[in-house]
């Protein structure tokens, strides 16, 4: 079969591989019909990660059902499936407790939680930008799609991380009906948080970001932009607040955080939501941040290359904010998800800027990693 391949930084290749093949009873085997590339694959693009060369990339993966291990009772051949991209035993106990993103069972390391396809520090497993996936425990980690599901691909694959991790930034930022939120970040993620802001029912959204074909997207579906090139989002925010700042924030942009001008600086969003954000407002931080960042001596300094960061938590005490962190537990929300575009109350979709065959994942790569003019979401199709 054939597959992304990550060769080394900045380098991908689409090459032969071993078909994937079933190596449980348990285990699926779905053909990719449409996988995403997401801004997290950029960290491990960018050799900023352990990743492993030779391994494939993509964990944002949908396809039909081509086998299943003969423990497989529930799901069929032929069915349209999306993947949350945890990788999940749902018996373990932070599964048992809805938090399948910490997977004690799928995680090889002892001492470590959380599993994903084509990740690093996350299992060995194959990522999905490939004519084939491996899917272990697929009774419990396929979704299974209605009969639209072939039309609507590129909807429903935002299921597999996007939309949850978006929708997962506004749960942990307690955003409710009438609220005021604040978005740092307009890459996909970023844009998937405004949107379940909105679909939430906040009163106002605004997103913070230098590229302005991205901001004009926010703006599309009803944010409003604020360009960080030309104004400070937290003096923005607060002089449309009485000097109250909003009621909840998302940061959706990770320790890869910079300014208009190209610095790094991990901190930089995440200390912009604590100003921005009002005395006992919460925060839900979903941009990646890790415990070592191979890239970050060179880019940031010697705290950022070990995941310490500088934030003003400080005014973060004083100021009484709560603080959710890390990956989505995807199952957590994609049922309801899926039923909203079902149901054509979420289109998801808006963001998708380019949809390409597999072949052109290494053109697509170098075009998103460089932010290119209206790169926002590129979508293979093997």
């Amino acid at each position: 079969m054939k597959a992304a391949v990550y060769e080394g930084p900045r380098t991908v290749t689409v090459k032969d591989v071993p078909d994937a093949k079933i190596e449980h009873p348990s285990d699926i085997i779905v053909k990719i019909t449409t996988t995403n590339i997401c801004g997290s694959d950029l960290h491990m693009y960018e050799g900023r990660t352990s990743f492993e060369t030779g391994r494939t990339l993509g964990h944002e993966n949908l396809g039909t059902v081509v086998e299943v291990g003969s423990a497989v009772s529930k799901i069929k051949v032929g069915d349209y499936v999306v993947l949350p991209f945890n990788i999940a035993c749902g018996f373990c106990q932070p599964c048992e407790r809805g938090y399948t993103n910490y997977c004690l069972t799928m995680q090889p390391k002892p001492g470590m939680a959380g599993a994903a396809y084509g990740f690093a520090e996350m299992g060995s497993y194959q990522g999905g930008q490939a004519e084939l996936l491996r899917v272990p425990h697929g009774d419990f980690n396929a979704l299974r799609l209605g009969e639209d599901a072939a039309e609507r691909q590129v909807d429903y694959v935002m299921l597999a991380d996007i939309f949850p991790t978006g929708y997962h930034a506004t749960e942990m930022a307690n955003v409710e009906p009438g609220d005021q939120t604040l978005v740092y970040g307009a890459g996909p993620v970023g844009l998937m948080a405004a949107y379940s802001a909105l679909l939430k029912g906040a009163g106002r959204v605004w997103v913070a970001d230098h590229h302005a074909d991205r901001l004009r997207v926010a703006e599309e579906i009803g944010a409003i932009p604020i360009n960080m090139a030309d104004d400070d989002p937290v003096e923005v925010v607060k002089d449309a607040t009485q000097g109250l700042g909003a009621d909840n924030g998302c940061e959706c942009v990770g320790y890869q955080a910079h300014d208009p001008q190209g610095h790094e600086d991990a901190s930089l969003a995440m200390n912009g939501l604590i100003d921005a954000v009002r005395f006992t407002g919460s925060l839900g931080v979903v941009g990646v941040f890790l415990p070592e960042d191979p890239g970050g001596r060179e880019a940031q300094g010697e705290l950022e290359a070990q995941g310490k960061v500088p934030i003003d938590f400080g005014l973060m005490w004083f100021k009484g904010q709560q603080v959710g962190t890390g990956q989505a537990p995807v199952k957590r929300y994609n049922r309801a998800l899926r039923d909203l575009i079902a149901q054509g109350r979420a289109e998801p979709s808006f963001l998708v800027s380019h949809e390409l065959n597999l072949n052109e994942a290494p053109s697509a790569y170098e075009h998103f990693d460089a932010r290119d003019e209206g790169w926002t979401k590129v979508v293979l199709h093997p």
